[in-house]
């Protein structure tokens, strides 16, 4: 039996460890399966996972002639994929004991590369805003914040080293800031959503939680088809542009110190910070992502709204009721404001590598009090492009405190290696003596 204060072990330590014949996939299933048995009861991540069939998985791929790039590395799969052999319950009671026919592309995918899935992870309903019952391993009166809710908090509890989840508003980035672990939300239309519940599909992009950034490059890798596992290393400092964005006055004490924090960090380990402001274009970009999630919403949800809306959260009810009453003209002019802050971003990022700006407004609140604001987060997602949570700081209720970096879009390889330079700057800070 392992125990709580035992170390996270990361994906790509086990892998090296299981390709050298020191670790049994097996072994190794049985470690993962020990954790979420001493701490599910706390944590609450998971909605299906059966030890036998994780088991007895792990022993095929034991008994493998070839090795996938994932080959035995268990990994978390939020319940908003598809999976043909377990339950997808898409986080509502409509689906309670669904199971489809088929896999999500990811998850084949995963499968496909050696990877073990452990089950199916909380996701809130149908990844908006309603609560599922997962908490914050760091402190269990907390949220680990949503809609990715189990995914999250299962890799920070060391449960696995891998997962998968999705964001269409803060869903990675935000979770991963909460439960103080890597979360990288690729560039839209990297990685396929076939077979996963759609919520926005202007939105929706598929996304990975580890506990470093190796084990998410190697994760987004396999899903993405693109070799990201070298961008994981960091041989020169990348230019940082400190974005406070129009949402500045959200962030707490805790987010503006983590900034502050980020920056001196930077500059003592040889990194250049100069400060970029977004143009006026970008004021309105917040509320054109609220008009664009709600009117899709309200049309990926008309099923469900229709024939099950006794079964529909209020909350998500009144989501899609606004959503009915937006016009096709006003979503396409979100849209098209979408597009005209692409092309400003881009010249924004002309002089940096990778914009820093704050992941959530500060710490996991209670769990009484919601999932937590993706007011950092919904731009981003609007303009696809790709995100990466930094963790390595601490608020003053000592939970974690990420920072999140934004690169331009298709530019993920250099997005993930100033991503590892800045964690390396965390790991090491500056002596004071």
């Amino acid at each position: 039996m392992t125990s709580d204060a035992d170390p996270v072990l990361s994906a790509s330590t086990a892998r090296d460890r299981i390709a050298s014949g020191a670790l049994s996939c097996t072994a190794l299933a049985g470690h993962c399966l020990a954790r979420i048995e001493a701490r599910e009861a706390e944590i609450q991540a998971w909605t299906h996972c059966d030890p036998q069939s994780v088991l007895k998985a792990a022993r095929r791929l034991d008994g493998a002639s070839a090795q996938g790039p994932l080959h035995g590395l268990p990994v978390g799969i939020k319940d908003l994929f598809d999976t043909h052999d377990m339950p997808t319950g898409y986080g509502s009671p409509i689906y309670a004991g669904h199971t489809p026919a088929s896999d999500a592309a990811a998850v084949a995918l995963i499968r496909r590369a050696g990877g073990l899935v452990m089950g199916k992870t909380v996701t809130t309903e149908f990844a908006f805003f309603n609560p599922g019952k997962t908490r914050n391993p760091h402190n269990r009166a907390h949220t680990p914040g949503g809609s990715s809710s189990g995914s999250a908090a299962a890799v920070a509890a060391g449960e696995v080293p891998l997962a998968i989840g999705t964001q269409t508003a803060g869903s990675i980035i935000r979770p991963a800031s909460f439960c103080g672990i890597v979360g990288y939300k690729p560039t839209y239309g990297w990685i396929t959503p076939a077979g996963v519940k759609t919520a926005a599909w202007s939105l929706d992009t598929v996304g990975v939680f580890a506990a470093d950034v190796p084990g998410a490059a190697l994760l987004g890798s396999v899903l993405s088809g693109r070799d990201l596992t070298a961008a994981a290393q960091a041989p020169s400092p990348p230019r940082f542009g400190f974005c406070r964005t129009p949402q500045w006055d959200a962030a707490s004490p805790a987010t503006r110190a983590a900034c502050d924090t980020a920056i001196e960090r930077i500059a003592a380990a040889g990194g250049d910070v100069e400060i970029v402001t977004l143009p006026a274009v970008f004021d309105e970009l917040l509320a054109a992502q609220e008009t664009v999630m709600a009117f899709e919403a309200a049309r990926c949800l008309a099923f469900e709204r229709d024939r099950h809306g006794a079964q529909v959260s209020d909350r998500l009810a009144s989501l899609l009721e606004h959503g009915a009453t937006i016009s096709a003209d006003t979503y396409q002019a979100a849209l098209g404001l979408a597009a005209r802050c692409r092309t400003a971003l881009a010249d924004c990022l002309t002089d940096v590598t990778v914009l820093l700006a704050p992941s959530a407004p500060g710490e996991a609140p209670l769990a009484t009090e919601g999932t937590g604001d993706p007011v950092f987060n919904r731009i981003w997602t609007l303009l696809g492009v790709p995100c990466v949570n930094v963790p390595g700081m601490t608020g003053p209720n000592g939970l974690p405190v990420g920072i999140q970096l934004i690169g331009d879009a298709n530019a993920d390889a250099a997005l993930l290696q100033a991503a590892q330079w800045l964690s390396e700057a965390f790991e090491n800070p500056p002596s004071t003596a």
